[in-house]
């Protein structure tokens, strides 16, 4: 079986999309064979092009933009409709990570994925609604079944059962297993780090737009 990943994070490296989907082909064993493609701008190249039309499924992984799909990945799907592969043997499965503790904030983004198949013919077939993401690209490895992601690599293990037997499922949605408050305080100290860095002050995370 032969399953493009693609990675629908503006960002070129170090993305908590990335991080999922690297996680998901370690899960896929052996018996697949793995199509890394990224989707980082509004435009699709010809080679990525090329490649989704050989391939039996597609994971599309991307960041929580807003309740919805992120602005450049909504131009990509667009320019696929325009391709009219129109095929209904292809699955299409996906994974959103969002910035919130709640897996379930993603809901509306992948159900907008599965809309998008609806209109272009191919075969929704479930995802995953993570919540943490903002730390995932961050926590180190451990042991299977154990740490902060373990809740996370389970749904990932059983999303790539369902890939392989080229199953249809119900969205699950996910949180990382740590609690609600120290996340909500390593954001807000993220924050802080990152506008000092980029010459700002912590007040000005309050500042509105005139």
């Amino acid at each position: 079986m032969r399953i493009s990943l693609i990675n629908g994070s503006p960002k070129i490296s170090n993305s908590a999309s990335g991080t999922l989907l690297e996680d998901l082909a370690g899960y896929l064993g052996e018996s697949t064979e793995v199509v890394n493609l990224g989707f980082h701008s509004p435009a699709i190249s010809k080679e990525a092009a090329e490649e989704l039309v050989k391939t039996e499924a597609w994971v599309f992984s991307y960041p929580l933009y807003v309740d919805g799909i992120p602005g450049h990945l909504l131009s990509c799907l667009m320019q696929i409709e325009e391709m009219h592969i129109h095929n209904p043997q292809i699955h299409i499965y996906g994974i959103v990570n969002c910035g919130f503790y709640e897996g379930i904030q993603a809901e509306f983004a992948l159900k907008l994925l599965q809309n998008w198949c609806l209109k272009t013919g191919f075969v929704w077939s479930g995802g995953i609604g993570i919540g943490g993401g903002g730390g995932l690209a961050m926590m180190q490895q451990t042991k299977p079944g154990r740490g902060p992601k373990a809740p996370i690599e389970k749904a990932l293990a059983e999303l790539a059962d369902t890939i392989r037997k080229k199953e249809v499922r119900e969205n699950k949605y996910v949180s990382v297993a740590f609690p609600r408050f120290l996340y909500k305080m390593g954001a807000q100290l993220g924050w802080r780090q990152m506008i000092k860095k980029n010459g700002g002050k912590g007040k000005d995370l309050g500042k509105t737009p005139e």
